[in-house]
């Protein structure tokens, strides 16, 4: 005998097939051996209704967007599973391969009990970031808990959809998730606009994660009077667990050798299909009380000061220039404080005397926009804040930066890209008579 779940939320009917039905809907069917359910962001309704299920001890869930090539699918749909999975995840990978995370119900609860908790109570989320990342995701999780229906934003992000959208929402409390470059372009819209900025002021929480929201933004936020929170987490710690630098839930933050490293309720199970890589993030230390605490190690660089988390970049996006390191998320940082730079990425480059130098990619301005300024100065800038080595010795401009479906640049198109340009202008110094192969 099976169990079938219906739901009647966001405005339809949908049943959640039990983990051993099939769809013949979809191709090839959604249920693997895993019992992992195959569910189309694109189908909302279906998706939502699969995530309450998986949350209620139902089959597992993967989010699947657009465009996911079917063997990516199938490899997850036989890859055997960690007991007690309820969504898997494919991160999205800025610099390397996506992974696959599992993740289970008590965990993805245990962070959105968390948010609203910290936040002063459940809300109704408006859904702007996609809903095949756990930023996404998550607006889910904590409307099925709450039991208050979220709103969505549909199609490429524009402000003004969004702000239409947000006109829409009933309940009295209100939250948003962004990321830098949305908020950004809608601050820019509210600058402009008195009824854009008073429905912006509306939030009790513009949520803004995925990379490091910088000091020039924040100060926006608060001329504007928006209620910004600045989020730190990832895919394997269930979303965001640290806010404004704190903790939220039982969350704890410790630092080693420099990298941050966390544990607590939200912690992932691991990652299919590789458990070295799994034995390698997710440590577990007894302490002297004898107690097992698991920890997850985030790769990322940073520090506690008065009990606040600082996160100052990744420790892999570190070059060794004459012999220093420099951290190009510093770089950035630096930079992206300095008039027209807010959009600027740091790379590495060769460089035939000093090993390595940064190079500096930047989005080309829109018509109107304050002008830029001047290179040399923003070299002057990162000398006199970060040291020699630190300072960008070339800037390349763009019409665009890619970037990921979370709002991150894309790094290893950005490192590609750039190779290229440069390898072209070589050859076109070359074939001048400037430079010998």
């Amino acid at each position: 005998m099976h169990r079938t779940a219906v739901h009647r939320r966001y405005g339809c009917r949908v049943v959640a097939e039990s983990q051993r039905e099939r769809d013949p809907e979809y191709p090839g069917g959604v249920t693997s051996p895993t019992g992992l359910r195959a569910i189309p962001t694109d189908d909302r309704a279906w998706l939502v209704a699969a995530l309450q299920d998986a949350l209620s001890g139902g089959a597992p869930v993967l989010p699947v967007p657009p465009g996911t090539d079917d063997a990516v699918v199938r490899e997850l749909h036989d890859a055997p599973l960690p007991a007690g999975t309820a969504l898997v995840v494919r991160t999205s990978g800025s610099s390397g391969i996506p992974k696959a995370v599992a993740l289970s119900a008590a965990a993805l609860i245990a962070s959105a009990d968390a948010t609203h908790e910290a936040f002063g109570g459940p809300g109704q989320w408006l859904v702007a970031l996609p809903t095949h990342l756990i930023s996404g995701i998550q607006m889910l999780v904590r409307s099925a808990r709450s039991g208050i229906d979220p709103v969505f934003v549909d199609g490429s992000f524009d402000p003004a959809a969004l702000l239409a959208a947000a006109e829409t929402m009933t309940a009295e409390r209100r939250y948003v998730s962004l990321v830098p470059v949305q908020l950004t372009r809608l601050l820019d819209r509210a600058a402009e606009d008195p009824a854009a900025a008073e429905t912006l002021r509306r939030f009790d929480a513009v949520l803004v994660g995925g990379q490091a929201v910088s000091l020039a933004l924040r100060q926006r936020c608060h001329e504007l009077g928006v209620t910004l929170k600045r989020s730190y987490g990832m895919t394997e710690t269930a979303g965001g667990c640290v806010y404004d630098g704190v903790e939220i839930g039982d969350t704890r933050v410790r630092i080693r050798a420099g990298e941050v490293q966390l544990a607590g309720a939200t912690l992932a199970l691991g990652y299919i299909g590789d458990p070295e890589l799994t034995a390698a993030a997710f440590v577990t230390d007894t302490g002297r009380d004898g107690r097992e605490t698991r920890w997850y190690r985030t790769g990322d660089a940073g520090e506690l000061l008065g009990g606040m988390l600082t996160v100052t970049g990744r420790i892999d996006r570190v070059l060794i220039s004459g012999g220093i390191n420099v951290s190009l998320d510093e770089v950035e940082r630096v930079v992206r404080e300095l008039t027209g730079w807010d959009g600027a990425v740091a790379l590495a480059a060769p460089h035939p005397e000093w090993g390595e130098r940064v190079t500096l990619v930047a989005p080309i301005l829109p018509p109107g926009a304050q002008e830029r300024l001047a290179f040399d100065e923003v070299r002057e800038a990162v000398r006199a804040s970060l040291g020699v080595a630190a300072v960008p010795e070339w800037v390349t401009e763009t019409e665009t930066i890619p970037r990921l479906a979370g709002g991150k640049p894309d790094l290893a198109a950005l490192g590609e890209w750039i190779a290229r340009v440069r390898d072209s202008f070589r050859e076109t110094r070359r074939a001048a008579g400037e430079e010998h192969a």
